[in-house]
């Protein structure tokens, strides 16, 4: 199969940014439409800022017609061009709207509370240059008043006649309160199913892992629950002993060399060396199985590899070292981390 660089207009940040849309191959990009991909494109690069610009509709439109060539799949039949139409001069249209719910607009701060952003809001339609068939909803209502008062009633049911006499009451069958004796209450028990209790355990941590420590401190756990904190906790011990071994194997392999060619001059070098030319290349198996599998559970990105993109702001840092490093120090210690690419905070405790 075609890989997707030798599309026709596609560089690395291109690569990149449809990587992280989520089309992995020259068939996806064949299977999708062009608003399609360019929607995606345009909201990934929105969230990681990959690229400076996001890809036109013109050139993700090229995109499409090269991999289906390199697929074999033809392009389909454009659709007749339908001209945009003024509906309002229309006065079925005016009718029409006339009778159709409206829409009450919400304030900024209600907007801000329920997390809802510009995207999830539906655009408004131009009704002066509309083009296609036009769908109104109309609500029908109908007054209180103007509710026929007159009913068909069914054969089969009789209707009581309005008898003013009362029933008497039986006070054999009355008792006193005392006699009744003691009345046991019983508290109805409602345990919650497994499935609502993971979904809970999955959205916060349980009253008792945070008992008694400071919200504001580091050491609260927070977060949503990963879904593989042991694979997190392994992939960090294993990226932080490939840092330490990479650079110690760098130094120690020369210095071996040296010794077994000119023993006199280099007989200080220790033999215990000899480790970090064996730890290496396990390490670095370690890494490829852990490390770079370790992913954030929401955005599904690669924690444990560099990736030259503008992190989030709450992502952790510290000048000299970096990002992976400081971000495995505060998985080993706190059991939480921030993810440096969407800033989600995760735990790894329940």
């Amino acid at each position: 199969m075609a890989e997707i660089i030798s599309i026709s207009g596609i560089g690395k940040a291109s690569l990149e940014l449809l990587e992280a849309a989520g089309f992995q191959d020259v068939d996806s990009i064949a299977k999708a439409g062009v608003d399609e991909l360019a929607n995606e494109l345009k909201k990934a690069n929105s969230i990681l800022k990959i690229s400076k610009r996001s890809p036109g509709r013109a050139q993700v439109e090229k995109w499409i017609h090269a991999a289906r060539e390199l697929v074999g799949v033809k392009d389909e039949p454009a659709g007749p061009v339908m001209m945009p139409v003024n509906y309002e001069l229309s006065t079925q249209v005016i009718s029409m709207l006339a009778s159709a719910p409206f829409a009450i607009p919400l304030p900024a701060s209600v907007l801000k509370e329920n997390q809802v952003g510009v995207a999830d809001i539906p655009a408004g339609i131009l009704l002066n240059r509309y083009s296609g068939d036009l769908d109104v909803r109309i609500a029908q209502t109908i007054p209180k008043g103007k509710q026929s008062a007159s009913s068909n009633t069914s054969n089969n049911v009789q209707i009581a006649e309005n008898d003013k006499s009362r029933l008497e009451i039986d006070q054999s069958k009355i008792r006193m309160i005392g006699e009744t004796g003691k009345i046991i209450f019983k508290n109805a028990t409602c345990e919650p199913s497994q499935e609502n209790d993971r979904v809970a355990l999955i959205r916060g941590p349980r009253v008792s892992t945070n008992k008694g420590r400071n919200p504001n401190s580091p050491w609260y756990i927070r977060g949503v629950l990963h879904s593989h904190p042991i694979s997190i906790y392994i992939g960090a011990i294993v990226t932080l002993l490939l840092m330490i071994i990479v650079p110690a194997f760098l130094l120690a392999a020369p210095l071996l060399l040296l010794s077994d060619q000119n023993p006199e001059k280099f007989s200080w070098v220790p033999k215990w060396f000899l480790i970090f030319p064996l730890l290496f290349p396990l390490s670095g198996i370690a890494y490829v199985i852990w490390g770079m599998n370790g992913t954030c559970r929401i955005c599904n990105q690669r924690l444990f590899m560099r990736r030259s993109h503008l992190k989030h702001p709450k992502a952790h840092h510290v000048s000299g070292m970096g990002y992976i490093a400081p971000l495995c120090f505060h998985i080993l210690t706190f059991s939480w981390f921030r993810c440096t690419h969407c800033g989600t905070p995760v735990r790894l405790k329940e």
